[in-house]
């Protein structure tokens, strides 16, 4: 989605808000999976087999740690390792999480904006049944989010503030675009931040979310199965109820256009369009779509 925007809108007009939920301490290091494939993904230097990851990686550490026994269940490629390095020496030098992702950026020759949501301690937590509470990354990547959830919490939320930024472009920015991504995991921590939901519920008028669910399934990850177990529809109907208080708009699939009216009865103007990204011409389409409805 953010490449479609960036290849319709100057980049210095974007602004991307991504979650930190979904960050880990591994080895030492600070990790920040969804900061880094953005900027990877943008740099057009990630690994397009994996999805996350730089291309061309090679693993010589990972098979270093592997000989000595060490946990190597969550792989870090070679290169990325330069990307974590450098994270957790500028935060030992006392530098915020938002600085650090902007010096990344620049390094890579981004021209957007990129924020953290905040530059506070945030993890997300589920909760497996017969189990209790484990880590995100111990359920998506360690378990292969196999295993049911029946709860999200997000550990130090109530007490974290936005990043600098993030809300003056909530409340600056002519278009807010909540990407398909999910609802519970993905978006759900970003909201999670005091004084982001309410930035957004008072711009519900200009904001508009793309749908990541398409005829009844997420088409990567497990959001129809993690909107299922804790009590959602997973359709776009589901995502239109849960996001109804957040924004007047709500962009769906062709193959779902039977379900338009039930989207609006939830709350929400819907708009019909292909959504499956599949090109960077299919991207670009939406982007369209998205700034001009």
């Amino acid at each position: 989605m953010l490449r479609g925007l960036l290849a319709v809108a100057p980049p210095e007009d974007v602004v991307a808000i991504v979650n930190t939920g979904d960050d880990v301490v591994l080895h030492g290091l600070h990790v920040s999976p969804d900061l880094d494939t953005v900027t990877y993904t943008l740099a057009e230097a990630i690994d397009p087999e994996r999805g996350w990851g730089l291309a061309g990686e090679s693993w010589a550490a990972m098979e270093a740690l592997e000989r000595y026994g060490g946990n190597t269940w969550f792989r870090l490629g070679d290169r990325d390792l330069g990307t974590h390095l450098y994270r957790t020496q500028r935060l030992c030098d006392g530098a915020s999480l938002s600085a650090i992702t902007a010096e990344i950026a620049a390094a890579w020759k981004l021209g957007l904006t990129i924020l953290p949501m905040s530059d506070d301690r945030i993890e997300t937590r589920v909760t497996v049944p017969g189990e209790g509470e484990i880590g995100f990354q111990e359920y998506f990547v360690a378990r292969q989010h196999s295993v049911p959830v029946s709860a999200v919490r997000f550990a130090g939320a109530a007490d974290a503030t936005p990043a600098p930024g993030v809300l003056d472009a909530l409340n600056e920015a002519d278009r807010l675009v909540i990407c398909p991504s999910n609802p519970i995991v993905s978006i759900g921590p970003v909201l999670a931040v005091p004084g982001i939901r309410e930035a957004v519920e008072a711009r519900r008028e200009d904001a508009i979310a793309v749908s990541p669910i398409v005829a009844g399934a997420a088409l990567k990850g497990p959001a129809d199965r993690m909107l299922e177990e804790l009590g959602h529809e997973a359709s776009v109907v589901g995502v239109a109820r849960l996001y109804a208080p957040l924004a007047a708009t709500l962009v769906i699939d062709n193959v779902d256009a039977a379900l338009a009216d039930a989207v609006e009865a939830a709350g929400m103007r819907c708009v019909v369009t292909p959504t499956v990204m599949n090109s960077p011409d299919v991207a670009a389409a939406l982007a369209r779509v998205v700034l001009s409805a």
